[in-house]
Protein backbone atom coordinates (compact mmCIF):
# COMPACT_ATOMS: atom_id res chain seq x y z
CA UNK A 1 0.00 0.00 0.00
CA UNK A 2 1.44 3.61 -0.83
CA UNK A 3 2.92 5.52 2.20
CA UNK A 4 -0.19 8.16 1.90
CA UNK A 5 -2.96 6.10 0.11
CA UNK A 6 -5.21 6.81 3.36
CA UNK A 7 -4.50 10.62 3.11
CA UNK A 8 -5.31 10.39 -0.77
CA UNK A 9 -9.06 9.17 0.51
CA UNK A 10 -9.62 12.20 2.48
CA UNK A 11 -7.82 15.21 0.13
CA UNK A 12 -7.13 13.27 -3.49
CA UNK A 13 -4.16 12.78 -5.20
CA UNK A 14 -3.68 16.02 -6.91
CA UNK A 15 -3.91 17.55 -2.93
CA UNK A 16 -0.91 14.58 -1.58
CA UNK A 17 0.84 16.21 -4.92
CA UNK A 18 0.99 19.46 -3.73
CA UNK A 19 2.11 18.34 -0.31
CA UNK A 20 5.00 16.87 -1.57
CA UNK A 21 6.09 19.92 -3.38
CA UNK A 22 5.82 22.16 -0.35
CA UNK A 23 8.94 23.71 1.52
CA UNK A 24 8.10 24.07 5.11
CA UNK A 25 10.91 25.79 7.95
CA UNK A 26 10.21 25.04 11.64
CA UNK A 27 12.33 27.05 13.64
CA UNK A 28 12.28 25.26 16.99
CA UNK A 29 11.78 21.52 17.00
CA UNK A 30 11.08 20.89 21.12
CA UNK A 31 7.12 20.68 22.62
CA UNK A 32 5.39 22.34 20.38
CA UNK A 33 7.96 22.09 17.47
CA UNK A 34 8.77 18.54 17.66
CA UNK A 35 4.87 17.36 17.58
CA UNK A 36 4.39 19.77 14.37
CA UNK A 37 7.57 18.33 12.23
CA UNK A 38 5.84 14.80 13.08
CA UNK A 39 2.76 16.25 11.57
CA UNK A 40 4.47 17.30 8.69
CA UNK A 41 5.71 14.52 8.07
CA UNK A 42 3.03 12.05 8.17
CA UNK A 43 0.80 14.20 6.20
CA UNK A 44 3.47 14.06 3.31
CA UNK A 45 5.01 17.31 3.37
CA UNK A 46 7.75 17.03 0.71
CA UNK A 47 11.02 19.77 2.04
CA UNK A 48 11.32 20.31 5.63
CA UNK A 49 14.55 22.75 6.81
CA UNK A 50 14.38 22.65 10.53
CA UNK A 51 16.30 25.45 12.72
CA UNK A 52 17.48 24.96 16.42
CA UNK A 53 20.87 25.54 18.38
CA UNK A 54 19.09 23.17 21.37
CA UNK A 55 20.33 20.18 22.90
CA UNK A 56 17.60 17.72 24.59
CA UNK A 57 17.79 17.68 28.27
CA UNK A 58 15.75 15.12 30.79
CA UNK A 59 13.10 18.15 31.69
CA UNK A 60 11.88 17.30 27.98
CA UNK A 61 10.84 14.33 28.91
CA UNK A 62 7.51 15.06 29.81
CA UNK A 63 6.18 16.83 26.99
CA UNK A 64 8.42 16.65 24.11
CA UNK A 65 7.70 14.29 21.49
CA UNK A 66 11.10 13.59 20.08
CA UNK A 67 12.80 13.36 23.82
CA UNK A 68 14.16 10.39 25.10
CA UNK A 69 15.87 8.54 27.55
CA UNK A 70 18.52 7.59 24.94
CA UNK A 71 18.86 10.93 23.17
CA UNK A 72 19.69 13.29 26.20
CA UNK A 73 22.73 15.54 25.16
CA UNK A 74 22.10 15.03 21.55
CA UNK A 75 20.45 17.82 19.15
CA UNK A 76 17.18 18.36 18.54
CA UNK A 77 17.52 19.10 15.04
CA UNK A 78 19.88 15.84 14.14
CA UNK A 79 17.01 13.66 16.40
CA UNK A 80 14.31 15.43 14.48
CA UNK A 81 15.46 14.62 11.41
CA UNK A 82 16.17 10.43 11.98
CA UNK A 83 12.64 10.77 13.29
CA UNK A 84 11.85 12.36 9.60
CA UNK A 85 13.80 10.17 7.84
CA UNK A 86 12.20 7.20 9.64
CA UNK A 87 8.44 8.24 8.75
CA UNK A 88 9.13 9.27 4.93
CA UNK A 89 12.74 8.59 3.68
CA UNK A 90 11.94 10.54 0.45
CA UNK A 91 11.05 14.06 2.50
CA UNK A 92 13.85 16.56 1.85
CA UNK A 93 15.39 17.56 4.84
CA UNK A 94 17.95 20.40 5.94
CA UNK A 95 19.08 21.25 9.80
CA UNK A 96 20.71 24.09 11.22
CA UNK A 97 21.99 24.01 14.31
CA UNK A 98 22.07 27.87 15.08
CA UNK A 99 19.82 30.08 17.09
CA UNK A 100 17.90 32.93 14.79
CA UNK A 101 19.25 36.40 15.57
CA UNK A 102 19.22 40.02 13.61
CA UNK A 103 21.88 38.75 11.38
CA UNK A 104 20.18 36.33 9.73
CA UNK A 105 19.83 36.68 6.26
CA UNK A 106 17.67 33.50 5.34
CA UNK A 107 17.83 30.37 3.94
CA UNK A 108 19.49 29.19 0.22
CA UNK A 109 16.46 26.44 -0.30
CA UNK A 110 13.08 27.59 -1.36
CA UNK A 111 10.56 27.82 1.45
CA UNK A 112 6.62 28.15 0.83
CA UNK A 113 6.11 28.41 4.93
CA UNK A 114 7.98 29.34 8.12
CA UNK A 115 6.08 27.75 11.48
CA UNK A 116 7.68 29.77 14.46
CA UNK A 117 7.67 27.80 17.44
CA UNK A 118 10.53 29.57 18.95
CA UNK A 119 10.00 31.12 22.64
CA UNK A 120 12.49 33.96 21.87
CA UNK A 121 10.67 37.97 21.22
CA UNK A 122 13.41 39.05 19.19
CA UNK A 123 13.61 35.74 16.80
CA UNK A 124 10.31 36.03 16.17
CA UNK A 125 10.48 39.53 15.06
CA UNK A 126 13.65 38.45 12.81
CA UNK A 127 11.21 35.79 11.23
CA UNK A 128 8.18 38.01 10.87
CA UNK A 129 10.12 40.63 8.90
CA UNK A 130 12.31 38.33 6.39
CA UNK A 131 8.71 36.41 5.97
CA UNK A 132 6.78 40.11 5.23
CA UNK A 133 10.07 40.85 2.97
CA UNK A 134 10.07 37.48 1.21
CA UNK A 135 6.30 36.43 0.63
CA UNK A 136 6.52 33.42 2.65
CA UNK A 137 3.36 32.91 5.17
CA UNK A 138 4.31 32.08 8.39
CA UNK A 139 2.36 30.98 11.60
CA UNK A 140 3.72 31.51 14.88
CA UNK A 141 3.18 30.04 18.48
CA UNK A 142 2.39 32.00 21.57
CA UNK A 143 2.45 30.55 24.91
CA UNK A 144 1.71 27.00 25.75
CA UNK A 145 3.10 26.95 29.55
CA UNK A 146 1.38 26.85 32.67
CA UNK A 147 -1.63 25.82 31.20
CA UNK A 148 -3.78 22.59 30.92
CA UNK A 149 -6.80 22.55 28.68
CA UNK A 150 -5.61 22.30 25.06
CA UNK A 151 -9.21 22.29 23.82
CA UNK A 152 -8.71 26.27 24.79
CA UNK A 153 -5.80 26.50 21.77
CA UNK A 154 -6.83 28.78 18.56
CA UNK A 155 -5.70 30.21 15.66
CA UNK A 156 -6.17 33.47 15.55
CA UNK A 157 -4.54 36.34 14.55
CA UNK A 158 -1.73 38.35 17.16
CA UNK A 159 -3.84 41.38 17.87
CA UNK A 160 -6.85 38.86 19.34
CA UNK A 161 -5.44 36.88 21.49
CA UNK A 162 -6.10 37.22 25.08
CA UNK A 163 -4.43 35.89 28.92
CA UNK A 164 -1.16 35.63 27.17
CA UNK A 165 2.09 37.23 28.25
CA UNK A 166 4.10 36.32 25.42
CA UNK A 167 1.70 37.81 22.55
CA UNK A 168 1.45 40.97 24.41
CA UNK A 169 5.05 41.46 24.13
CA UNK A 170 4.95 40.41 20.19
CA UNK A 171 2.57 42.79 19.86
CA UNK A 172 4.66 45.54 21.64
CA UNK A 173 7.69 44.85 19.26
CA UNK A 174 5.50 44.67 16.37
CA UNK A 175 4.17 48.30 17.33
CA UNK A 176 7.91 49.26 17.89
CA UNK A 177 8.66 47.92 14.34
CA UNK A 178 5.28 49.35 13.04
CA UNK A 179 4.32 46.12 11.69
CA UNK A 180 0.40 45.97 11.68
CA UNK A 181 0.51 42.91 9.89
CA UNK A 182 -2.54 40.40 10.94
CA UNK A 183 0.02 37.80 11.90
CA UNK A 184 -1.56 34.14 11.97
CA UNK A 185 -0.97 32.61 15.40
CA UNK A 186 -1.68 29.71 18.21
CA UNK A 187 -2.44 30.74 21.25
CA UNK A 188 -5.06 29.80 24.38
CA UNK A 189 -7.55 31.14 25.54
CA UNK A 190 -6.88 29.38 29.35
CA UNK A 191 -5.58 32.09 31.96
CA UNK A 192 -1.83 30.77 32.94
CA UNK A 193 -2.22 28.69 36.17
CA UNK A 194 0.16 30.31 37.80
CA UNK A 195 2.57 33.55 37.62
CA UNK A 196 6.35 32.48 37.56
CA UNK A 197 9.78 33.52 36.92
CA UNK A 198 12.14 32.25 35.08
CA UNK A 199 11.68 28.85 34.28
CA UNK A 200 7.95 28.01 32.77
CA UNK A 201 6.26 25.09 34.03
CA UNK A 202 4.60 22.68 31.13
CA UNK A 203 2.34 19.95 30.71
CA UNK A 204 2.67 17.24 27.49
CA UNK A 205 -1.02 17.88 26.10
CA UNK A 206 -0.95 21.94 25.64
CA UNK A 207 2.53 22.36 23.58
CA UNK A 208 1.81 19.14 21.31
CA UNK A 209 -1.91 20.31 21.05
CA UNK A 210 -0.41 23.39 19.81
CA UNK A 211 2.26 21.64 17.24
CA UNK A 212 -0.71 20.13 15.48
CA UNK A 213 -2.75 23.13 14.77
CA UNK A 214 0.25 24.57 13.47
CA UNK A 215 0.73 22.15 11.39
CA UNK A 216 -2.79 21.91 10.35
CA UNK A 217 -3.07 25.58 9.68
CA UNK A 218 -0.43 24.88 6.33
CA UNK A 219 -1.46 21.46 5.40
CA UNK A 220 -5.23 23.12 5.20
CA UNK A 221 -3.34 26.08 3.44
CA UNK A 222 -1.59 24.13 0.68
CA UNK A 223 -4.82 22.04 -0.47
CA UNK A 224 -7.00 24.78 -0.23
CA UNK A 225 -4.90 27.12 -2.48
Amino acid sequence: MEQFSRTEKVIGKEKVNLLKGTSVLVVGVGGVGGMCVEMLARSGIGNISLIDYDTFECSNLNRQILSTIDNIGESKVAIAKKRINSINPNCNIKTYNYKIDVNFSGLEEKIDYIVDACDDIKAKIVLIKYALNNDIKIISCCGTGNRMEPQALKITNVWKTEYDPLAKKLRTELRKEKINYKLPVVCSSEKPLVKTQGEIGSVAMVPNAAGILLASYVINDVIER
